[in-house]
């Protein structure tokens, strides 16, 4: 009788006749597949995002990288909020958004507005804007929008303005967000 080898196994009688376990242990895998969310936060790590501060009347606000037009005509911008930050109840509320986008020199605001469990609007430049909402003084480009649609979509909410006004300042690099930490922008 021939032993089959441990390739041609084709039953598990044939690997137990051979003195083998008829499942072999799979060696650890040292890239294991990820869940699908895994995934995707290890893929968008990868992706340079600009780095906004949203704000509503309140004060409330907070850093997103999520902040993005939408379309021209109508000019609508949107950005998405996790449905469980500290910021979620106030944007509920607000009729009103402004959308500051930063530079380089904004680092520390956007890390102030990332932070939960502090006053983020102490020690902040600010002024109130139409509707109360709350415009931050020195950055490099502001608009303000009222709020046409929000929608739940997984554990996030979706926000989509109108653009009512807006400013900017001098050309600067952009502040980014790449690979979990803040990065400016460059030309090639």
């Amino acid at each position: 009788m021939s032993v089959p080898t441990d390739r041609s196994f084709t039953t598990p009688q044939d690997a137990r006749a051979a003195g083998r376990n008829p499942v072999p242990e799979a060696a650890p895998d040292p890239e294991a597949a990820p869940g699908p969310a895994d995934v995707l936060r290890s893929t968008l790590r990868r992706q340079a995002l600009g780095v906004a501060v949203i704000t509503v009347p309140g004060p409330a606000g907070f850093t997103a990288t999520s902040f993005t037009s939408v379309s021209l005509h109508p000019a609508l911008v949107s950005f998405y909020l996790g449905a469980s930050a500290s910021a979620a109840p106030a944007v509920l509320a607000a009729e009103r958004f402004a959308a500051h986008l930063l530079a380089p020199r904004h680092a520390g605001l956007a890390e102030k507005f990332a932070r939960s469990g502090i006053d983020r609007f102490a020690g902040t430049d600010w002024r109130p804007g139409a509707g109360n909402v709350p415009l931050l003084e020195g950055v490099s480009a502001w608009l303000t929008a009222r709020i046409t649609l929000r929608r739940p979509i997984g554990d996030h909410l979706l926000v989509v303005g109108e653009v009512e006004a807006g400013a900017t300042r001098a050309a600067e690099p952009a502040l980014l967000h790449h690979d979990g930490a803040f990065a400016r922008s460059a030309p090639l």
